[in-house]
């Protein structure tokens, strides 16, 4: 001990004793896993069941990296001559994603969905577990498991996998925002930019969760840790539903009330009629004032009119006393004192279609959210912080895979989805069709 005290490491070679000791640690487990998974492959392949139309070939030697290490494994390979096509039995069994193992293609996933970059994942994936993986290598493996994962979010809604909401509340939101996409994604497509070409694609994020309470002031309480994610790259017409299908997994057959809550755009709304007509529906109030801010332009002439801030305040508590119809009116007679009748007309079309869905103090007394601040937030965290850094330009298969890896690991369903993941990997081997 006193010959360790004198010679004990410091500084930076506290640092390198712990990697190498994690390195000494890591050669041993990872000697066991190579030996468990043999043996494992070995079983796999003895219970396989020739499938109708296959011949085996030969025993093929694969090298495989887990979150110890690469081994390597020999296992059966098996060869369809009339689909043309290869198949591993224990590969399946295993649940091998390509090179890795189902832990470590889990944690590549993982990092290479949350970090902000591939290049982030890869050192991050260095640093805190001495996994050494390229970002190319972590950019492959999220894009082979992020298509079984956009899938995954599209899938249809069993009702074992039906959720009974016993919350008072059920809120259903969704908002779009653009994603940068490279040149050839933008091809035909018009936007606002002063040269016509598009930049963005919009992607659409939809978000469900719960409340159960009101706090002392009688404003409404988010559930905790109660929202999940549904996010897609298609058009309005697919993304209603597939954000149905979500709000039916969370319990939209039973919960007491169920809230759309989201902005007033044209598409939206006409979504929100068609896939959750008979639900109570609420235009986020921050939205209706931008857009009060809009009709006090035209009106004033200038947002920088002395007037305009007092008459927006007015606008905004006038709004929560349902008095949307009242401002309506007053602001036509003073279009006709002005001459502006047919601008007016024109900045008051977003209050004249959502006049019942903007009746905040109805809402407010009973205690709804009035504001959609929860998928706003969404498409800043999910979206925006993956996939709108500088000088990011995606395919629209490129973000719509890691966005939906995104969507599942801010859901906390990761568990479920790797299940599922490995079920699938499984089925690969069944011989069930021999008995037809």
């Amino acid at each position: 001990m006193a010959h360790f005290q004198a010679h004990a490491p410091t500084g930076s070679r506290v640092q390198q004793l712990e990697a190498l000791l994690r390195t000494a640690l890591f050669k041993p487990a990872n000697a066991l896993v190579g030996c468990l998974l043999q043996a494992a492959v070995d079983q796999a392949d003895a219970a396989y069941q020739l499938q109708r139309g296959q011949v085996f070939k030969e025993r093929v030697r694969v090298r495989l990296q887990g979150l110890f290490g690469h081994f390597e494994l020999q296992r059966d390979y098996y060869y369809h001559e009339g689909k043309k096509q290869g198949h591993y039995p224990a590969d399946a069994a295993l649940g091998l994603e390509g090179g890795y193992t189902p832990a470590l293609a889990r944690l590549l996933c993982l990092e290479g969905a949350d970090e902000t970059s591939y290049q982030k994942a890869e050192l991050h994936l260095a640093e805190t577990g001495g996994i050494a993986v390229s970002a190319r290598q972590i950019q492959r493996a999220v894009q082979q498991v992020g298509q079984a994962a956009v899938a995954w979010q599209q899938r249809e809604v069993q009702p074992p996998q039906c959720e009974r909401a016993d919350a008072p509340v059920l809120y259903v939101s969704a908002d779009g925002t653009g994603a940068p996409m490279r040149p050839e994604e933008l091809q035909g497509r018009s936007s606002k930019q002063a040269d016509g070409g598009a930049k963005t694609r919009q992607v659409y994020l939809g978000c469900v969760f719960t409340q159960h309470r009101v706090d002392a002031e009688g404003h409404p309480v988010r559930d905790w840790d109660s929202t999940t994610y549904v996010s897609s790259l298609e058009n309005i017409d697919a993304f209603g539903p597939l954000l149905r299908r979500e709000a039916l997994r969370r319990g939209l057959g039973t919960a007491r009330k169920v809230v759309l809550l989201m902005d007033g755009a044209v598409g939206l709304e006409h979504m929100g009629r068609r896939c959750f007509a008979g639900c109570v529906q609420i235009v986020d109030y921050y939205h209706a004032l931008e857009h009060a801010g809009g009709v006090l332009e035209v009106l004033l002439g200038r947002k920088e009119h002395p007037a305009y801030r007092r008459r927006l305040q007015h606008w905004a508590k006038r709004l929560l006393q349902d008095g949307l119809e009242a401002l309506i009116r007053q602001s036509r007679r003073q279009a006709k004192k002005l001459g502006r009748q047919e601008a007016v007309e024109e900045a008051l079309g977003y209050f004249m279609r959502n006049v019942e869905r903007m009746q905040y103090g109805r809402f407010r007394r009973q205690g709804f959210f009035i504001g959609s601040g929860v998928v706003e937030a969404g498409c800043k965290t999910v979206i925006g912080a993956r996939c709108k850094q500088s000088g990011m330009f995606w395919s629209v298969r490129g973000a719509e895979r890691i966005l939906a890896l995104r969507c599942i690991h801010v859901s906390r369903r990761l568990d479920g989805f790797w299940k599922c993941r490995l079920d699938q990997h499984a089925a690969r081997n069944d011989a069930l069709a021999l008995a037809a």
